[in-house]
């Protein structure tokens, strides 16, 4: 990363600058991830918690997770990581298949993906990985084969995810070229089925619509976003939510860095209305295991039980959802059709 030094500068400063945002000063989660942050190095790190922790609290068990890529990890890395405080790491494997990972671009092999994820075992019981389907040419068969070997070697959790093609991007443009195939919905949806079929046999937990974990081994930071629990993000691009407005920093790392250098926080922000509030409600809760809570919704919002139920009618009584007295949750085949049902629902 160029200018390295500078970026890790601004960031100690915007942390300084955003004590109090959260309102609080205790810190259950830390995540290091978006980009690439294992380029960071061990001192790097260390002096960003400490940082925080001069700043703020965190806690003794926090959950503290880094994102690193297979070709990232080394034993010395592995070693100074847990030295400095990490005690999570999320592995973007993405597949143990070698013309998938070279379909999408990714720099390491098959052959690392099983053995950095192995090495990482020695070093890390808390462990995520990354899976993809859906892509061109992946068959059903292939992908289960994908999702046995992390079956097989014990992950704790995984975060599996459909292809996207995002506009504009390499990739888009193969697609239109007739370079690559485009991807097939139906043939995604066959294999996300598949998926929550293997995974529940497995006796992980599907505790949110890309997520799986064991018994105790929920990613306590990633279930913060979906109770709604307030977060801060620092560094160019990072993301911020407080409960009535949501602010976002500067991409660009130069003028990160320069406007932080003059004690200036780089972001826009916008300021959600009541039905905004409502709305990000049901869409981040309807995606999780425990669905929309009936006592949640009514006092937060003032939104009765019988009033969701006559909105989520046609939903329930197609299969897609299902209600008790306390909530109303997404079946298998609701997964699917997640995006669309909570849109459907909103105020």
């Amino acid at each position: 990363m160029r200018y390295k030094a500078d970026v890790v500068k601004a960031i100690i400063k915007e942390i300084e600058l955003q004590k109090d945002y959260l309102g609080t000063k205790e810190i259950e989660t830390v995540y290091f991830g978006g980009g690439s942050p294992s380029v960071l190095s061990i001192e790097e790190l260390s002096t960003i918690l400490q940082e925080l922790n001069s700043q703020f609290h965190i806690i003794t068990n926090a959950e503290i997770t880094l994102e690193a890529n297979p070709d990232d990890i080394t034993e010395e890395k592995l070693r100074g990581w847990k030295n400095a405080g990490i005690n999570r790491l999320s592995i973007g494997i993405q597949s143990f298949f070698e013309e998938d990972l070279q379909w999408m671009n990714r720099a390491h092999n098959a052959e690392q993906a099983v053995n950095t994820l192995k090495l990482a075992q020695t070093f890390f019981s808390n462990i995520t990985i990354d899976l993809i389907y859906g892509t061109p040419g992946l068959s059903n068969k292939k992908w289960e084969e994908n999702v046995k070997m992390a079956i097989s070697l014990k992950v704790p959790h995984l975060s599996c995810y459909a292809l996207t093609v995002e506009p504009k991007t390499p990739l888009d443009k193969l697609i239109r070229t007739k370079v690559y195939e485009n991807v097939v919905p139906e043939k995604q949806s066959e294999q996300f089925l598949l998926l929550m079929k293997w995974m529940k046999e497995a006796g992980y937990e599907h505790y949110e619509i890309s997520n799986f974990c064991l018994p105790g081994w929920r990613s306590k930071h990633n279930s913060s976003y979906w109770q709604g629990v307030y977060y801060l993000g620092i560094g160019p691009s990072a993301h911020s939510y407080n409960g009535t407005e949501r602010q976002w920093n500067v991409a660009n790392n130069n003028l990160y860095t320069e406007s932080l250098s003059k004690s200036i926080l780089p972001f826009e922000k916008e300021l959600l209305t009541p039905t905004q509030q409502l709305n990000e409600y049901i869409m981040i809760s309807l995606r999780t295991a425990e669905g929309i809570n009936f006592n949640t919704l009514n006092e937060r919002f003032n939104i009765p039980r019988e009033e969701l139920l006559r909105k989520a009618a046609c939903f329930i009584s197609t299969g897609k959802m299902t209600a008790d007295e306390m909530a109303i949750v997404l079946t298998d085949e609701g997964k699917l059709l997640a995006d669309g049902i909570a849109a459907d629902l909103f105020y």
